[in-house]
């Protein structure tokens, strides 16, 4: 009976379908039968998928049996501003004759029901948003994978588009507990969960104001998993509480307290690799929209988690406001370029400018992935590898959608006339963006470079001066050594006497004073070839 289904439900496609410019691809083949219904915003309608892809290396033809596969969906347009072009995004999700879900592995990505087809239509590259998710899976961190495909609906050519994967709950997307609506205490209670910061935000407010703003603008959470709908009191209030903790904790004095700071709540690591992606591709909307994080149970690391990205449509030089075409200065500074828009970025990616151990962190991560993942070699090549395998499809997609010489909001101008002069010029906005970068590194920790101006091995100094109970120092270091410090008060009793062993790079030892009385305080830091220089302090 089932065999049965599939030779009808093929005969079907192969007789409704012949579009206009279509005859056979290098690309996968998805054709949409709706049945006339027109796909709304929502809910999602009832509609078959037939899938025709003959393997790696052969062609697809329009007309060929939709073997790969074929089945039901739901489908809707998906996307907020994105939903006035005229080439539309939809949400797939795979369905069984009852439309339960039928998980299903496509193109080799794990088994699942939930899809995107999205439509690169500002996007002239075609790529951005696989660029990012491509660097940042290389980073180690899930992001969709991503698929380019032709597309046909009701016998209506579609174009290019990128089947991806979409962000859920899922052993092989954001791989964290499911929670359900009885789990409401304990360990049980503290994950998993998926929020974000986006437009239409159903969840709650953050306690402290973004930086810069001018409209008394406030940072909005939106609940992402569990959904409002399912998500219980006890789970909406303890994941409130959790993220109220961050925020109080970073905004605090002691932020950087190694225990009571802020990574007590967060990992700071998946922040890192979040930064980098999105100074990486200059994002406009970064931070501020489309920005997911999650939490899994106290058990399982229980930590804030930053990502997956998403929506990338917007970045790599695609978005001419709000300095989002500067290949100069930080993303996260967006509250200083616009104060005025309503959509701000939270204080978070400010105050870790603040944080010294960050920045080393920052600094070593980006230095590492320039060699590797964010390599020239590398990012030329992921260009190259899109250009070659869309040669074919792009002649069909922009006849269907001519835009290129076109501005398209919110292109950069001017607008490249063809599809190698976009090509040039994202290469071109990728050299210029990765310099600055490069060039304008927090200069911290082990990764520190001393300037050419500078001969000797060591550079002491502490902070802040004046201090009050923890006195950091900053010693850096050309060369692994050892060097002894001798702290004394004004009457010259010792206070301390330590001997440290440096890396090379900066090293930030920190003292406890918060026992030492109010006064100035001489430290001494004598070096192996017996050469030693004195640092003055104040406690207050």
């Amino acid at each position: 009976m089932k065999k049965l289904l599939f030779i009808l439900t093929s005969l079907l496609f192969i007789q409704t379908v012949s579009a206009q410019t279509l005859t056979s691809s290098n690309l996968p083949i998805l054709v949409v039968y709706t049945n006339g219904q027109g796909i709304p915003n929502e809910p999602r309608i009832r509609a078959q998928l037939g899938i025709v892809y003959n393997g790696e290396g052969v062609r697809n033809g329009i007309n060929d049996p939709r073997n790969y596969f074929t089945g039901l969906v739901g489908i809707e347009v998906r996307g907020q501003s994105s939903q006035g072009f005229p080439m539309k995004s939809y949400d797939l999700e795979l369905w069984n004759a009852d439309s339960s879900e039928n998980e299903v592995s496509l193109f080799d990505f794990p088994k699942e029901s939930d899809y995107v087809l999205y439509a690169p239509y500002t996007d002239k590259t075609l790529m951005r948003n696989f660029l990012a998710y491509t660097f940042t899976r290389e980073l180690g961190r899930w992001a969709a994978r991503c698929r380019y495909v032709e597309l046909v609906v009701d016998n209506d050519y579609k174009g290019i588009y990128v089947f991806m994967e979409k962000i859920k709950r899922d052993s092989s997307r954001v791989n964290i507990a499911k929670l359900g609506p009885n789990e409401n205490s304990g360990d049980a209670l503290t994950g998993g969960y998926i929020f974000s910061i986006d437009k239409g935000a159903n969840g709650w407010y953050s306690g402290v104001a973004p930086m810069q703003s001018v409209n008394n603008q406030r940072i909005q959470f939106n609940h992402v998993y569990p959904k409002l709908d399912s998500i219980t009191l006890p789970q909406r209030n303890y994941l409130k509480s959790y993220v109220d903790s961050f925020e109080q904790a970073l905004s605090s004095v002691n932020f950087q307290h190694p225990q009571s700071g802020w990574r007590r709540h967060a990992n700071e690591a998946s922040f890192i690799d979040y930064l980098i992606v999105n100074e990486l591709a200059k994002n406009v909307d970064g931070y501020r929209l489309s920005t997911y994080l999650y939490k899994d149970k106290q058990s399982r690391g229980g930590k804030l988690v930053a990502g997956p990205v998403w929506d990338y449509d917007l970045a790599f030089y695609n978005a001419n406001y709000c300095r989002g075409s500067d290949t100069l200065g930080w993303a996260w500074q967006f509250n200083g370029f616009c104060p005025g828009d309503f959509y701000q970025v939270p204080f978070w990616w400010n105050q870790f400018q603040f944080d010294t151990s960050f920045q080393a962190n920052f600094r070593c991560r980006w230095k590492q992935l320039r060699s590797t993942s964010l390599s020239d070699a590398r990012i030329n090549s992921l260009i190259d590898s899109v250009v070659y395998l869309t040669q074919e499809a792009r002649t069909r997609h922009f006849q269907r959608w001519p835009v290129l010489g076109q501005y398209i909001w919110p292109n950069v101008q001017p607008v490249p006339s063809n599809y190698a002069g976009e090509i040039q010029q994202l290469r071109n906005w990728f050299t210029g963006r990765i310099k600055w970068i490069d060039q304008n590194l927090p200069n911290r920790g082990i990764c520190y470079a001393f300037p050419n101006t500078i001969t000797k091995d060591l550079i002491i100094t502490a902070y802040p001066n004046p201090f009050r109970d923890q006195l950091k120092l900053s010693l850096k270091s050309r060369k692994i050594q050892s060097v002894e410090i001798v702290i004394t008060d004004a009457t010259g009793r010792l206070m301390l006497q330590k001997k440290l062993y440096l890396n090379y790079g900066e090293n930030l030892p920190s003292i406890d004073a918060s026992r030492w009385s109010i006064g100035m305080y001489l430290f001494r830091i004598l070096r192996e070839d017996g050469s030693s220089e004195v640092l003055r302090v104040m406690k207050l």
